[in-house]
């Protein structure tokens, strides 16, 4: 009988110490939630080429989250990129005011013609110049050229020679026909070395197409630009891309959406701030504390685990909850298993 009693006190001593076990470990049910969601501004006005992303699409570091539609400035002629002050991130009006320009095109035609109709034939229609004209040009040592009226004011009109074998300096005549007839003179001038053309822009440059020394055609991209000014913000190109990896929680813009600077264009869910969020009943509380380590699992696939760490238990009980719940927060390391809303089963160590 002493034996049987001895036996019969082993084995309640066992099972008080498994259920004392069972009690000391504490099982939640939790979701992986969003701890950090950060928005994306849009650092310049502009209108809004193509949106790269979709609600729920994964980002990574560097990927395009919308591009620009840009202001585009093409070559008005023929000629050479003679020089090129400014660069992506700069304003265009600053530069301008600094150089003059932002940049420069020598013309294949390098020489003008400055004439007046003082020397014209004596006619009404040999005084009267019009812009766009051609002309045919006639120096006093017999060399010869064309051009065309390109600037006319009062008696005094500007004429740019495009083909020519004349030098800076040369007297010319300029006639109507390729005859060089008397009663079609219409003036003389003075050939001079035609000035750069110079060419300018508004808004924030974010592509330079050419660079000094460059030949050009006319219709040739030369800038791109945005509407305003950056302020500090440096962008290549006419892209807005992702600062951190992450999930797109919302996107607010589509192509053809005008913005201006500072709209918030998209929200971006990070995923190096994703966290597990739990309900844990008043009477467990006690049970658990801040700096806590706790052993993740998804309930999809419990054999996936995560170390995670208490970071805090709210003080204010959840409102929409049948029972006396508060919300416990845990941060952890996720991997590519871990996406936002799944179901996990949180357990502490005994």
């Amino acid at each position: 009988m002493k034996t049987l009693s001895r036996v019969a006190a082993i084995l309640l001593i066992l099972v008080l110490a498994a259920g004392t076990a069972c009690a000391d470990t504490l099982s939640l049910n939790g979701t992986i939630e969003a701890g950090e969601t950060v928005p994306v501004y849009a650092p310049i006005g502009g209108t809004v080429e193509s949106v790269s992303v979709e609600q729920g699409m994964r980002l990574n570091t560097g990927d395009t989250i919308f591009s620009y539609r840009t202001d585009k400035t093409y070559a008005s002629e023929d000629g050479k990129i003679a020089g090129v002050f400014v660069q992506a991130g700069d304003d265009a009006e600053t530069m301008t005011e600094r150089y003059g320009a932002d940049l420069y095109i020598e013309g294949n035609s390098v020489y003008t013609v400055s004439a007046s109709t003082q020397k014209a034939y004596a006619s009404a229609e040999t005084k009267m110049i019009h812009t766009g004209e051609s002309v045919y040009l006639m120096s006093k040592k017999g060399r010869y050229g064309v051009g065309i009226v390109t600037a006319v004011d009062g008696n005094n009109y500007t004429v740019r020679i495009t083909e020519n074998d004349f030098i800076t300096g040369d007297v010319i005549y300029v006639y109507r026909d390729s005859e060089y007839s008397a009663k079609q003179l219409i003036g003389r001038g003075t050939v001079a070395r035609a000035n750069p053309t110079a060419v300018n822009t508004t808004g924030a440059i974010v592509n330079v197409a050419v660079k000094n020394g460059d030949e050009v055609r006319r219709g040739d991209l030369l800038l791109e630009t945005l509407t305003g000014t950056f302020d500090g913000y440096r962008m290549s190109g006419t892209s807005v891309t992702a600062q951190e990896t992450g999930i797109v929680a919302s996107v607010s813009v589509e192509a053809g959406t005008v913005v201006t600077k500072g709209d918030i264009v998209a929200k971006i869910a990070l995923i190096s701030g994703m966290r597990v969020e739990a309900p844990i009943a008043a009477d467990d509380r006690k049970d658990l504390k801040a700096g806590d380590k706790v052993t993740i699992a998804l309930e999809s696939d419990e054999t996936k685990t995560y170390e995670g760490t208490v970071r805090y238990i709210s003080e204010l009980p959840e409102e929409d909850s049948e029972t006396i719940q508060y919300k416990v927060i845990i941060d952890f390391t996720p991997d590519e298993n871990a996406v936002f809303g799944m179901s996990v089963i949180v357990t502490t160590a005994e």
